[in-house]
């Protein structure tokens, strides 16, 4: 969905989670957001990226390419900062080779050369420091998300040089390539989307259980969440 953020400036006491726990005491009003965004994608997003993905064709690739080689530094600084040496010289090789050999990222020969991405973010970095996932949140037009992947929203943000540093056209553009990426993904993934949007009974829960799990699975499972300290925890905001 188009980019756009909400700033937490606290969270809850953790509770303790389980694969299969879903703490959720904000529902009614994650619902009223995720009815929103429904209707953002059913008028916008999901007509816009049929539209995209069938006029584009080999573009869209090229610029899912840019935008992605874009992120790479933010990766590696999340990579040190989570101590993983290896991840960030593998991400830092990788962005070099695109960046000189395909065309400022616009191709990808670090992939064929075995170098592929190794995604990770701040809301990570914060589980490898112990930081609990707090509450269930549904953003305005980024979707499912917790509190603590939220606040890593922000933070990658400010994190990537590139973005944050280079002149204002470069900046327009890396912003516009992000949004093609991002319409791109919803044109690839249609079918998924359109099943849990539109053809499940309860499309809020749907989207809220295959979230969790896919993002605790990212993180290797979270059964020790119940003991880990939570940073935010003294800002308990509603």
């Amino acid at each position: 969905m188009a980019t756009a953020i909400v700033l937490l400036t606290g969270a809850c006491a953790n509770p303790p989670v389980s694969s299969g726990s879903v703490y959720d005491p904000l529902e009614a009003r994650n619902r009223k957001v995720h009815n929103f965004n429904r209707k953002v994608d059913q008028k916008v997003l999901r007509p816009v990226s049929k539209r995209y993905g069938g006029a584009v064709g080999p573009a869209q690739l090229f610029v899912s390419n840019f935008a992605s080689n874009l992120d790479q530094p933010g990766l590696v600084i999340n990579d040190l900062l989570q101590g993983r040496i290896e991840d960030a010289a593998h991400n830092t090789f990788r962005f070099f080779v695109n960046g000189i050999f395909g065309l400022a990222g616009v191709l990808d020969p670090a992939t064929e050369m075995g170098l592929e991405k190794r995604d990770t973010d701040f809301g990570e970095t914060l589980h490898v420091w112990g930081s609990g996932e707090g509450r269930y949140l549904e953003l305005p037009f980024l979707g499912p998300s917790t509190e603590r992947d939220t606040l890593g929203i922000v933070v990658d943000a400010a994190l990537n040089p590139i973005r944050s540093l280079g002149s204002d056209d470069f900046q327009i553009t890396a912003n516009v390539a992000g949004a093609s990426s991002t319409v791109g993904d919803r044109f690839q993934f249609s079918d998924t989307v359109d099943s849990i949007l539109y053809e499940s009974a309860d499309s809020y829960a749907q989207a809220r259980l295959l979230y969790l799990q896919n993002r605790r699975f990212e993180l290797g499972g979270q059964a020790s969440e119940d003991e880990a300290f939570d940073p935010f925890e003294e800002f308990d905001v509603e």
